[in-house]
């Protein structure tokens, strides 16, 4: 079934007859190949993509306005090797050279600047940005440190702001929608004295496919351009989002109820709210052979959570918040000579206090092991009460230089010095959940501090005018967060101040990867082909302490991660365009022993080997347009035992269609269908209480909508 889906991807546009036309491509059909492409995240600037010696896929402006993404999964799996699921609203897990996952390993950027602390990462940080009305999506695939430091372990995606115009202009955007949904989309841009401005507005509600999933997100963005003169910009961003959402959207369900009562929701009292405000100003003087840039930043991001993944086990409502200021300051020198030499040296610093509550809750449920019901809860008493201050100082440097006419060479070092200091507002060594029998070490206070300097070497080779040859070796890392040391979890009242203490010795998680690629255009077809090796060690494995016998997070596991990657587009005339995102990779353990078993050897669960995202493109005519989409999942297994008592979810394949028409010079219409054969897949599938659960997807939806240019 692999093997049919990538033959059938890579031969689709052949089986269309239409194709075979030989006119120059339209304007409206044709995306920037790789020959035209600047990527501004590799190296914190604008850079040809030919000239950049990673894995980088671009989404630009024009195909995020094509696709008009209501969740990132309908947007991100545009880059080869990249994917994101559905977990509840625009909650997501993403699956970046790596399998489908929750865990801390990628850096979530807004132009080029974090948003959120390292040590307070949120799987979700997706929906903290506006991406419908995005400038731009960039995804570096693969550890990125020397630049980036702690998180950039197994991808960065960046999302860009629009370019304000000095030409006024405004729009309104309006939709409608299956189950409740309602989208408007406000955007205004015009000139100021040496400059230019642009403010935009998402106003989001939908009620949801399954019972009680609502979810409403308010958004805004603001950008500023300002030209100083003497070869002086500045940019000042504001962004805001509030979202407030009843979280069992992925509550798992046994396979008859996954087929028969797909609106049925176990986690019906789940619920997120998100309030996230993230301001900056970007100084940058162009001086010739030199570049200065300097960004100072404010972030506040505060999330109230009673979490569905919580409800089976330990039951509670968490409260974090988070205030950030920051400066990130670069400085870019060009120097004359034949070698084309660049040096760029960089000083990243943050400060980030903040704060974490947690209440255990008493709930009530129906039904036993999967098939649990929570229907109600009521609050016990507070569990977690501290104040916790992320802090770090990052220098870093990178070289480039130019051997010959067609070799350049890059090498960056980046040294991260971070850490946290902890203070325990609540003065008992224990703290209980309610009657039960959880409990929670409480320490006083704790400071922790790491070190690590981060490797990176690249070189890019050009075969001819329209090829590039690169290759590089990243070395990433990732810290713990801070509920990782401080909040160890429940244990027994014997063992659990114990617990607390050994969470404290947690050493980064650490990542290499091997990479090499070619890019370019031939015969009309724009091509990135990427192959990897990304290698994981001291990840994070439950196992039990020998000298205490308690079962704690260790840095004990290792994971290898191997895959090739293969993007594909043309536009075979005025009419017709095809692009395809294609993977293949084995995501395994290598030494993974947990407290109860060994994995080592075992494909890891929630890894397809297969990703795929084909889309057709028809223009008949200026205006008017037509895009057929096939996404493609590979089959995965449920657990990682790799048992066949439970076997693998098949994978699926799910088609969209998407058709825009103008109206009028200024005023077009839209029609979404998602999931156009009504084809019922999972969003994700794993195993709970010894049976196969699934998280249904959204059926068959159907969104229409105007756009007004005012």
């Amino acid at each position: 079934m692999r093997t049919s889906r990538l033959a059938a991807a890579l031969a689709l546009p052949y089986f269309l007859p239409a194709l075979a036309q030989t006119a120059p491509p339209a304007a409206s059909l044709v995306e920037p190949s790789v020959l035209d492409t600047v990527t501004i995240t590799g190296s914190r600037e604008q850079t040809p993509l030919m000239q950049t010696p990673a894995s980088v896929g671009v989404i630009g402006d024009s195909a995020i306005r094509q696709t008009a993404p209501a969740h990132p999964q309908q947007i991100i799996g545009q880059v080869p090797g990249a994917a994101v699921a559905v977990t509840n609203g625009e909650g997501h897990t993403t699956a970046i050279r790596q399998p489908f996952t929750t865990s801390p390993v990628y850096l979530f950027l807004e132009d080029g600047i974090p948003i959120r602390a390292t040590g307070f990462f949120n799987h979700n940080g997706l929906y903290e940005t506006n991406l419908p009305q995005a400038g731009g999506i960039e995804v570096v695939k693969g550890p990125g440190s020397a630049l980036y430091g702690s998180d950039a372990i197994a991808g960065i995606v960046n999302v860009l702001s629009r370019v304000p115009s000095a030409t006024p202009a405004a729009s309104v955007n309006g939709e409608v929608g299956s189950f409740g949904w309602r989208r408007l989309l406000l955007d205004g841009t015009t000139g100021v004295t040496d400059g230019a401005v642009r403010a935009q507005a998402n106003l989001t509600h939908t009620d949801g496919w399954r019972k009680q999933t609502a979810y409403d997100r308010q958004s805004a963005n603001f950008r500023s351009d300002q030209d100083l003169g003497e070869g002086a910009m500045l940019k000042t961003l504001v962004g805001y989002t509030k979202i407030d959402q009843q979280t069992g959207a992925n509550s798992p369900l046994v396979y008859r109820d996954y087929i028969d009562n797909p609106t049925k929701n176990n986690y019906a009292i789940a619920w997120r709210k998100v309030d996230a405000l993230r301001i900056s100003t970007q100084y940058e003087r162009d001086l010739g052979p030199a570049l200065l840039s300097i960004t100072p930043y404010l972030r506040a991001n505060t999330m109230d959570l009673n979490g569905s993944y919580n409800l089976s086990f330990d039951p509670r409502v968490e409260k974090t918040n988070v205030a950030s200021v920051g400066v990130m300051a670069k400085w870019r020198q060009d120097f004359a000579g034949e070698l084309k030499p660049r040096l760029i040296t960089g000083l990243d610093l943050e400060r980030s206090p903040g704060t974490r509550t947690e209440d255990a809750l008493n709930v009530s449920t129906t039904g036993t092991g999967a098939d649990r019901n929570y229907y109600a809860y009521t609050y016990a008493n507070r569990i977690y009460d501290y104040d916790v201050t992320f802090k770090s100082a990052s220098p870093y440097v990178q070289g480039e230089l130019s051997p010959t006419h067609a070799l350049r060479l890059s090498a960056g070092l980046r040294y991260d010095s971070i850490g946290y200091d902890m203070s325990n507002n609540i003065g008992t060594a224990l703290t209980q959940a309610g009657t039960t029998t959880r409990y929670y070490g409480q320490i006083p206070a704790a400071s922790v501090a790491y070190s690590n300097w981060s490797p990176k070497l690249g070189a890019t080779w050009a075969l001819s005018p329209a090829s590039t040859l690169y290759s590089s070796y990243n070395y990433g890392f990732r810290a713990p967060s801070e509920s990782q040391l401080f909040r160890a979890g429940s244990d027994t009242a014997a063992n659990a101040l114990e617990k607390a203490q050994l969470a404290l010795a947690l050493k980064p998680i650490k990542a290499r990867q091997f990479e090499v690629g070619v890019r370019g255009v031939a015969g009309g077809w724009s091509y990135d082909l990427a192959a990897y090796q990304l290698v994981k060690t001291d990840d994070l494995v439950s196992q039990k302490d020998l000298a205490t016998n308690i079962s704690t997070t260790v840095n004990a596991g290792k994971t290898e991660h191997t895959g090739i990657e293969l993007g594909l587009g043309k536009a075979f005339s005025r009419e017709w365009r095809v692009d395809t995102a294609l993977s293949y990779a084995v995501h395994r353990y290598v030494d993974w022993v947990t407290a109860t078993a060994n994995y080592s050897g075992n494909e890891m669960a929630a890894a397809p080997r297969f990703i795929g995202d084909t889309r057709l493109t028809w223009t008949p005519r200026p205006g008017v347009s037509t895009q057929l989409e096939w996404v493609s999942l590979g089959e995965y297994w449920l657990e990682d035992s790799n048992s066949a008592t439970y076997g693998k979810y098949p994978g699926h394949d799910v088609f969209n269609l998407r058709y825009n028409q103008s109206i009028s010079r200024d005023v077009s219409a839209f029609v979404r269908l998602m999931n156009l054969t009504d084809r019922r897949y999972a969003d994700s599938a794993s195993v709970s209480s010894n049976t196969p659960v699934y998280s249904p997807a959204l059926p068959r939806a159907l969104y229409v909508g105007i756009d007004v240019q005012l």
